[in-house]
């Protein structure tokens, strides 16, 4: 009977991480490389820009170049948000078929601009961060972070999970989700700046 004592523990101990599932090499570098590349060309669209031209909106409906700056800000620290409480809770392979799209296709979907969406309130640019060098320090840190995290960490980010409107992401494409998200609105600052009322 002491013979089997040892096993059960390990059992115990052990038997429960095994479904754990550390991100490959490919999909490490393929998520740092997103979001590395999404704020260099954030960081080329606002360069030399004046504050006339950062505070310019084509129309009263529509967002200035600052404008969706705070909204990636905002957002940036709200994804923050969904991946914490999503490794506090326990990972769960047996949700994987929650989820219904793949990398690929999360990433076109968010990038895809036809697809109009209306921004809930409390993503709305409102000046809670101070000026707009303040708001861009804030956005360009927590992305920082994520980056630095992505690096480095050996969460299971394929077995906890988050909610979107449109459904269930595990928590690597809410990394992706970061990316492609700061892609789109970079498209909306470009559209901006192409207007023709654009300031010189």
């Amino acid at each position: 009977m002491k013979k089997l004592i040892l096993p059960v523990v390990c059992f115990m101990l052990f038997g429960f991480t095994s479904d754990s599932i550390k991100l490959t090499d490919e999909e490490r570098n393929f998520a740092v490389n997103e979001l590395t590349q999404a704020k260099k060309q954030l960081m080329n669209v606002l360069e030399d820009l004046s504050d006339e031209q950062l505070n310019f909106k084509p129309s009263e409906a529509d967002w200035s170049v600052a404008e969706g700056v705070e909204h990636l800000a905002i957002s940036e620290n709200a994804f923050h948000d969904m991946l914490t409480a999503s490794l506090e809770a326990a990972a769960d392979p047996t949700r994987r078929e929650e989820v219904k799209m793949n990398d690929e296709q999360l990433l076109t979907m968010i990038r895809d601009r036809t697809n109009k969406v209306k921004t809930s309130e409390p993503f709305e640019p409102s000046g809670k961060f101070g000026s707009y060098e303040e708001t861009l320090d804030a956005l360009l840190t927590k992305r920082a972070e994520h980056i630095e995290y992505l690096k480095t960490t050996e969460d299971d980010l394929r077995n906890h999970y988050g909610q979107l409107p449109f459904g269930t992401i595990d928590a690597y494409q809410m990394m992706l989700f970061m990316s492609g998200h700061m892609d789109r609105h970079v498209a909306q600052m470009e559209e901006v700046i192409n207007h023709e009322d654009f300031p010189e």
